[in-house]
Parts: structure tokens; sequence; C-alpha cells
């Protein structure tokens, strides 16, 4: 213990900022110091993170794997109980519902800082082809990574890599405990919840001669104990405590609108190896390889919060003809459909498949055998069954904190900013944000600066946040685009979603953007 206490001590000593008085006028005493020191060194972290979730670990393990702050404190804190994510294993057949499309420029990441490493191969999925359709209109684009030059692409990058949240943050988790075997001193605390962040006043009659932590936030926990932090770090989500202390503002605004997400079986005869997305005017639908090889795929749908309660109600047959009927069925017949829900029992007042079908069967009426093929390959592969449990739903929101840090104080992931999920891009950018961090503070860490310097955070958001707001504001754009059914911006949207479409530079343009692999 009084080996690890002294190790602790060294630590400190050689990352804390002395007292503010210009080194000629200082006479500070080392046993003072010390003496300083060890009175709170338990409670004393370099780093406190707020927030064990897919970014704040990934932050933890990040810095925990560089030697450059191997002797830095970091404290991890989590509400919630990670024993179930610690103790994963895959099931065969078996998918959450909560599942992250990877980009090549977070997997490049995650490969950098050894969780890659952990990844169980077989239950990642890469893609290399989007299509997406107007629901209206049904002008159409796809974008296909074979448009991308071998220069620009060299690694040959698929589009994104499906994976599940809760596989990847068990990864993360387990390349952290290797680096705390390794000597990395990261104290993660889960079950454990933050009753208050606050300053400490310095003490007037403190001698001179003591270290001055007056500026260090003090974050109280609920069971009484209380630790003090070089830097604060808010990967703590869209209701920040951490972002609340600082008093950053959260600006942006709630959608009205709810993301449905379940996971399906779908017809095995398909190649389950592209992803799809809809515009409809209730909001974009889109349908995600989770496996090839089991034919398994992931859902979500955004849609008015009354829609979504029956949707996730409505039993789990007809469920599955809506959804193929969302991707297949013009709008006036998805309308009827979803008007022959009982909005108090659930229950279809008509056979759904029925309906499906003969609608189906009038849409085919005349074509060839080519022409039916063509159609069936705009659409994903048919749905065959839901696994009930996984139909949930969640809120959508924008919003995009007025800015990244204050003093002491540094923000990621949700706490920093929310996207609307159709780009699938919400967690990436926190992703991103992560590792533009991580960066920073080794670097500034190696050339022996306070890692809560504003001048290292106010880097880390002039790097983030414009790059994030573009993301943010292109989401939004897109979304009060496709839902509507005013007839001129659908005309217009439809003309210009069909030019883009034969313009192959324009879309490997966007692709590199998305994938982060741009110039």
């Amino acid at each position: 213990m009084a080996a690890r206490r002294s190790s602790r001590l060294s630590s400190l000593l050689l990352h804390t900022a002395l007292p503010s008085r210009p080194a000629w006028q200082r006479t500070l005493s080392a046993r003072g110091f010390a003496t300083a020191i060890n009175n709170k060194l338990d409670n004393v972290y370099d780093m406190v993170i707020v927030g064990g979730g897919i970014a704040g670990t990934a932050l933890a393990c990040s810095l925990a794997t560089n030697p450059s702050m191997k002797d830095y404190r970091i404290a991890l804190i989590e509400a919630m109980d990670l024993s179930n994510t610690n103790n994963w294993a895959p099931a065969t057949g078996r998918y959450s519902n909560r599942v992250v499309s990877l980009t090549p420029a977070s997997m490049q990441f995650f490969q950098k800082i050894g969780v890659a490493d952990e990844l169980y191969r077989d239950r990642i999925q890469p893609y290399n082809c989007m299509k997406v359709s107007d629901g209206v209109t049904n002008a159409s684009i796809e974008f296909d990574t074979n448009l991308l030059s071998t220069s620009t692409n060299p690694d040959d990058l698929p589009i994104a890599y499906m994976i599940e949240n809760v596989h990847l943050q068990h990864s993360i988790l387990k390349t952290l405990q290797t680096s705390q075997g390794k000597g990395a001193t990261v104290d993660i605390m889960q079950k454990a919840r933050v009753a208050s962040i606050r300053m400490q006043e310095r003490d007037m009659k403190e001698s001179e001669d003591t270290l001055d932590l007056s500026d260090w936030p003090i974050i109280e926990m609920e069971d009484g104990k209380a630790l003090q932090a070089r830097l604060l770090v808010g990967a703590d989500g869209v209701n920040s405590p951490v972002r609340s202390f600082a008093k950053i503002e959260s600006l942006g605004w709630d959608y009205n609108m709810h993301g449905v997400v379940a996971t399906f079986k779908t017809d095995p005869s398909r190649k389950n190896d592209t992803a799809y997305q809809r515009f409809l005017p209730t909001g974009p639908i889109a349908m995600l390889p989770v496996r090839l090889g089991d034919g398994h795929a992931s859902m979500v749908w955004s849609m008015p919060p009354d829609m979504a309660q029956k949707v996730k109600k409505i039993p789990a047959q007809a469920f599955c003809t809506l959804v193929n009927s969302a991707f297949r069925l013009s709008m006036e017949d998805l309308d009827y459909l979803r008007s022959k829900i009982d909005p108090t029992t659930f229950e279809p007042l008509c056979d759904f498949d029925s309906e499906y079908n003969w609608r189906q069967g009038v849409a085919k009426h005349g074509l060839g055998d080519m022409e039916l093929m063509e159609r069936e390959l705009a659409f994903p592969p048919i749905v065959e069954s839901v696994d009930e449990t996984s139909r949930a739903s969640f809120p959508l929101r924008m919003r995009n904190s007025q800015q990244y840090f204050a003093d002491r104080v540094v923000l990621v992931g949700d706490a920093a900013h929310t996207v609307h999920p159709l780009a699938g891009q919400g967690l990436n950018q926190g992703i991103l944000d992560v590792a533009c961090l991580s960066d920073i503070l080794q670097r500034g860490a190696s050339e022996g600066m306070d890692i809560g310097n504003l001048h290292l955070l106010r880097e880390y958001a002039s790097v983030r946040y414009l790059r994030n707001l573009l993301m943010i504001s292109a989401c939004d754009k897109l979304h009060r685009l496709y839902t509507t059914d005013f007839a001129p911006i659908t005309w217009i949207r439809s003309l210009g979603l069909s030019s883009v479409n034969q313009l192959d530079f324009v879309k490997a343009e966007i692709m590199k953007y998305a994938m982060g692999i741009e110039q």
C-alpha cells in the first residue's frame, strides 16, 4: 500500500502545476507539498471521466494504452452496472437491437488503441453498398465503394462496419483491463452516481508552501466520496451534469419523433450485404445488415411518438409485414395499413398479409422476369421474423453545445452534441471527439503541459466543433427536406437525387466524408 501511495505521489508531483507565483518568488517546501498531497491522495486524479458509455470508456482506454500517460491517474464514473457488458459473450442467432454503423475512421481509431484485436470478427458485418430512395417519388441513389479510386481507398475499406454496441464496449473494457494489468492507473467506479460538482474555495490560512487545488473541480458522489480532478471530462450524455456544472448551454430542439429499433431474421435466399434507406413523409426507415451468414438485419424507423407506440405493440407478424410494406408499398398503401391498427388493443383491423400480397401483386403485374429481379434488388431482403425482445424506441433530438470546454472541463460525445440518426453518424462523431481529445492530451503530456490547460482544450474544440456542426446541420436539413410531401419540394428533391446519382465523382466525395477518409 505504501509503495502504491508513493507511486501516486510521484505521479502528482510530476504532473501538478505549482502555485501561481513566479518561480523566483517561491520557496516551496517539498515536505509541505508532499504532506498536502498525501492528505487527499486517494481522491485526487489527473482526470475524472463522468460517463462509462462507449465514448467515456474509449477515452479512458486510449489514454491508458499510451506510454506518455501511464503515470496519470484516471477515474471513470458510471452510474450503471457494467458487469453484464464485462461478461458479455456472443450467442449464435441472437443480436442486440442497439447497433452502430462504425465508419472506417472510427475503426482505425480502435485498431490504433488495440480494441480491434478484442473484437469477434464473425460478429462484425462490413458493407460496401448503400441504396437510398424517396418514398414519395421513388427517386433513388446508390453508393458503392467501387466508385472510390485505389489511391483514395487503398485498403479497400467498406462504407461502414455494423457492430453491436455491447460487443464494442465489451472489447473496450477488455482492452482497458489489459492496460490496468500492465500498470495503467484507471479506477473504474461503476454503480456510482454523481451527487454534485463544485469548486473549492482556497483556504486563505493555508501556507503558500502547500499545493493549491482550488481551481480543480470536486465531484461529490452519492456515497459521500469526493474526487478532485485536474481535468473533468463530460461523457455523460445529452442531459450532462458536467455540462451544467460548467454553465455551458446546449442549443437545439426535440424533433417530436421517435426512432423505433428492432432486429430481424431475413430471407436467407437473398444476399444480406447492403444497407437500405427509404425516406417517408413520416420519417426515414433504414435496414442494415447485422450478420451476413445467418441473414440478420437491424432496423431504425423514425416516426411520430403516437405512431411509434402502435408500431412497437402490434403483433409480431403484422409488424414484419408493416416493415416490408414501408420499403415496398406506395405511401397511400402504407397509410392504409397503419390506419388499420386498433388504437386501444394495437391489433390489426384487417389481414395485413393479404392486403400486402394483393398490393404487391398489383405493383408487379405485367413485369418480366428481369424487371421483377431488378425491382426486388432495389429493396432489402424480405423480413421473415422479429426478435420480440428487440423492439424499442428512443426520442430524436438535435443538440450542439455552445462550446466544448471550460476551465478544467471538456465535453465529448452526446454531452457535447446529438444528431438525427438518419446518417448513422452520432456515435461516430463521439468516437472522433475522443480520438482528437486523446491525441491532444497525449501530446500535451509528452511536452510536460498541464492537461487541464485551456490552450489544449481550445485546440480540441477548434478541431471538432466545426466538423460536428456541419454534420448536425446536414442531418437536420435532410430530415426537414424529406419529411414532407409538398409537391414542389418533392419534385426538387427528386430531381436532385436523380441528378446526383448520375455523378459518380460527387457520390465518391459524399462517401469519403461519411467514411471519414477525406483528404
